[in-house]
């Protein structure tokens, strides 16, 4: 099965902001394309908000003046759906209402021919609930785009529980022949990326609720320790608190309130008061003309250790023993293999977190980074009666390395890597139940939220074993059953136990 011929028209129902993004890619792809819209003259509008998008292509040299001219004769505005009759693809971006989807659905059967695909652009409903009540279920299918449309190259392109595999298969082709990089996946709550992705939110926002950290510190070890693009708090303040919220909700209720989903209580208060974020000029952060956004917190200067002892294998953080040669602190060779630790001259040992809490006075977590060379802040944590000797040197080695420190509260498997356990883990469950394979997780994890590396590539950096583990110490000290790891997390560790003879 291959894509849609360039001669057939395309229609889009529903001109807001994803349908005129939707109707754009067809129409530069070079199809003939409809708009409808229920509200009398929207459908023109965006027409000509299409039309003035086009402009500006050719203002920055990225259509010509004749391929804009082309373009615009090939969109027009209609004013039914008995117009798009002779259309081959109809893709449906209105209200995230299930009736209202079902009942446009419905009246479209009507119209078009048997042999025409239709398409919902949702992304919380379920694709094979939009399309139950069809009577050709099978040419339905989900084509979930990521708005802005026109730039954001990912495409989940969903198959309900009745969809033929020959839709899904046309519907991955064209949205491939218009320049788009297309995922599968079958029809689950949130579908690959909004399942995913749950936890770089909930993760941020248990550590807020834990009083470890503010959101300013959260986002900042986020981005530079973390290597993500934006940290949570401000991800959402740019997305809508509602609007990220409501995906959240969707998600947990479809799963019929599983506690790996569940949804924010701060983040619910946030909403209530009406600070839905830039949109609203107030979210976690004041965007009000005038208003300072907060910094993290960042530790003074400290002095550096003169020498180190390195016991062990530092796994994913081994890097840091060429860094810390680098800049011209010693380091010893131990007198015993031990556990992966950084020992300082007072006795005070440094480690990876590992998901459970400091504990001891003499011992400092820091956290994990996506690369320690690159990354420009490290966050550190200790219980509260560590030796203030110990946090003090720990913080000197980390700025001798160049890094800014923040140091936050004694909350298990800390701000990085428990966010990356939990994708990953969430990532596991997901191709194991069916959901889509791991080159499909990973590829709309990377264009889907911009993640520097997708969950099954992480895995490969950080160990087989390492998000199990990390996450049963997490749930040894939370055991609500949020941060236990799936059967499938499970199985895939204990595999690579049993290659290295380990006992799991």
């Amino acid at each position: 099965m291959t894509a849609l011929d360039l001669s057939s028209p395309v229609a889009v129902v529903g001109t807001g902001t994803m349908g005129q993004g939707i109707a754009q890619v067809a129409l530069v792809a070079g199809h003939p394309v409809r708009l409808y819209d229920a509200v009398d003259g929207r459908a023109r509008e965006a027409a000509d908000a299409i039309g003035a998008r086009l402009d500006r292509l050719v203002e920055k040299d990225r259509l010509t003046g004749a391929e804009r001219d082309a373009a615009r004769a090939r969109l027009t505005s209609a004013g039914s759906l008995d117009a798009l009759a002779d259309c081959a693809l109809v893709v449906e971006a209105v209200v995230e209402r299930l009736d209202v989807k079902q009942e446009l659905f419905r009246a479209l059967e009507d119209v078009v021919g048997d042999d025409c695909l239709l398409a919902t652009n949702t992304s919380s409903l379920s694709v094979t609930a939009v399309g139950g009540a069809l009577r050709v279920p099978g040419r339905f299918v989900g084509l979930h785009f990521f708005n802005p449309a026109p730039l954001l190259p990912l495409v989940e392109v969903v198959s309900g529980f009745a969809t033929d595999p020959a839709s899904a298969t046309r519907a991955y082709e064209t949205a491939r022949a218009w320049g788009k990089t297309p995922v599968t996946c079958a029809d689950t709550p949130g579908f690959v990326v909004n399942r995913v992705a749950r936890p770089f939110y909930a993760e941020a926002l248990a550590v807020h609720e834990l009083r470890a950290a503010d959101p300013a510190t959260i986002d900042a070890v986020l981005r530079e320790s973390g290597g993500f693009r934006m940290g949570a708090f401000e991800l959402t303040d740019l997305i809508g608190q509602d609007v990220n919220e409501s995906v959240t909700h969707s998600v947990w209720q479809a799963f019929f309130q599983d506690v790996r989903f569940t949804p924010s209580l701060a983040q619910r208060r946030l909403v209530e008061s009406g600070r839905l974020g830039r949109k609203s000029g107030q979210g976690w952060y004041d965007y009000r003309d005038g208003a300072e956004r907060p910094g993290p917190h960042t530790a003074p200067p400290a002095e550096a250790p003169a020498y180190v002892v390195v016991e062990g294998d530092l796994g994913p953080a081994a890097e840091l023993v060429g860094l810390i040669r680098e800049a011209g602190v010693e380091v010893r060779p131990a007198d015993e293999y031990g556990a992966g630790r950084i020992v300082l001259p007072d006795g005070g040992t440094l480690c990876l977190t590992d998901g459970g809490l400091p504990g001891s006075e003499d011992l400092v977590h820091f956290d994990l980074a996506l690369d320690y060379r690159a990354a420009t802040r490290i966050a550190l944590s200790a219980s509260a009666g560590v030796r203030p000797g110990l946090l003090s040197g720990a913080t000197g080695l980390f700025q001798a390395l160049g890094k800014k420190v923040s140091v936050v509260g004694d909350v298990p498997g800390m701000i990085v890597a428990r966010t990356v356990a939990r994708i990953i883990d969430l990532a596991f469950d997901a191709v194991a139940r069916g959901v889509a394979t791991p080159e499909d997780v990973d590829t709309a994890m990377r264009l889907g939220v911009n993640y520097p590396l997708g969950p099954f590539e992480w895995n490969r950096r950080l160990g087989d074993t390492w998000a199990r583990d990390l996450l049963s110490h997490i749930h040894e000290w939370e055991p609500s059953g949020r941060c236990a790891p799936s059967l499938a997390l499970h199985r895939h560790a204990a595999a690579a136990d049993a290659r290295e003879g380990t006992p799991s």
